[in-house]
């Protein structure tokens, strides 16, 4: 009878103890994660292919973080060391170059080529774990790629980390009513052609929900607004074509992971145009976007005053009457 080799006896036995241990009370997980909404993995290999041909496509970019960075021109003070958090092609550093309130600028970026590219000082970091030390930043500013994130709150609470008190974090991310034509023209494509449907465009964050991310990642005089950026396309395969190209096409993990039918993909072509066309014969594309700004917490910030602390009653401000509580009002 041959012996069996020592190694393979512990790796036998550590697999017997191991189902011991989990079995009957205790069973291993297999479903994936509920909060892996995106593939991660998939971006990166996108953003790589990205980069090689960005500056052709590049125009939403640019766009988003030219209207980011104005947001600075509000602001009466100066960022001596400030991060580009998902830098992309240094759309944010060009977009500073007339601007003197901020002093170095540090990109980062999820993709080794985006952050090989770089104009400066550049890292290579995973917006879900941030790599920086506590306090390292007076000026956080990310444009379009916080709207892949998973935790979101997660991230957020990062970056209220990295910023040294009374730091500014500005950020600009693609909201939920992002290309709604497009997933208005795919559902109704795929119902008809293959009678049912399939994940096919990401689903991003509302803007009503914002500001209470924000709030809750511990920032002080939180504010979001939206705003909506439309681009004309000749007809909507050169969108679809575009949103790969920039490696912002689907990357919801529960996705189909075969190819598209290409007669669905007509088919959604054919509806767009029906349904969104511009007198011209071209169609409109819009992209939501929810611009994110917060201060880490610091001393010398107003504060909300304590019930009770007011100088000043209100009613006297507006010339009425005051009712204290539970006083019934008189009706003529």
């Amino acid at each position: 009878m041959a012996s069996i080799a020592p190694c393979k006896c512990a790796a036998i036995r550590a697999e017997a103890l191991f189902l011991a241990r989990l079995s009957p009370y205790i069973h291993a997980v297999t479903q994936p994660d509920p909060l892996l909404v995106f593939d991660r993995s998939l971006l990166r290999v996108r953003r790589e292919r990205a980069a090689r041909n960005w500056s052709q496509r590049s125009f939403l970019k640019r766009e988003i973080a030219e209207r980011l960075v104005e947001r600075l021109d509000d602001v009466r003070r100066t960022f001596p060391l400030a991060l580009d958090l998902g830098c992309h092609g240094d759309e944010i550093a060009t977009a500073l170059t007339a601007r003197s309130s901020v002093g170095a600028l540090i990109r980062s970026d999820f993709g080794y080529e985006f952050a090989h590219r770089a104009a400066g000082p550049a890292v290579v970091a995973d917006e879900e774990a941030l790599p920086f030390a506590q306090q390292s930043f007076d000026l956080v500013l990310s444009a379009m790629t916080l709207h892949w994130i998973n935790d979101l709150p997660g991230t957020l609470i990062q970056i209220a980390r990295i910023l040294r008190p009374d730091g500014l974090f500005l950020g600009a991310m693609l909201g939920g009513r992002t290309l709604w034509q497009l997933r208005e023209a795919l559902v109704s494509a795929e119902s008809e052609i293959e009678g049912g449907l399939s994940p096919r465009v990401s689903p991003f964050a509302d803007l009503r929900d914002a500001a209470g991310l924000l709030q809750r990642a511990g920032f002080a005089l939180p504010v979001a607004d939206g705003d909506t950026i439309d681009i004309e396309y000749e007809h909507a395969l050169a969108l679809m074509r575009d949103l790969g190209a920039m490696g912002e096409g689907n990357l919801v993990g529960e996705r189909r992971h075969g190819f598209s039918r290409r007669a669905t993909l007509l088919r959604a072509a054919e509806i767009y145009g029906e349904r969104f066309a511009l007198p011209s014969g071209r169609v409109t594309a819009s992209f939501e976007v929810l611009f994110l700004h917060g201060w880490a917490p610091h001393a010398s910030q107003p504060q909300a005053l304590k019930p009770g602390a007011a100088r000043h009653r209100l009613a006297t401000a507006l010339g009425t009457t005051e009712i204290s509580t539970g006083q019934k009002v008189e009706r003529n």
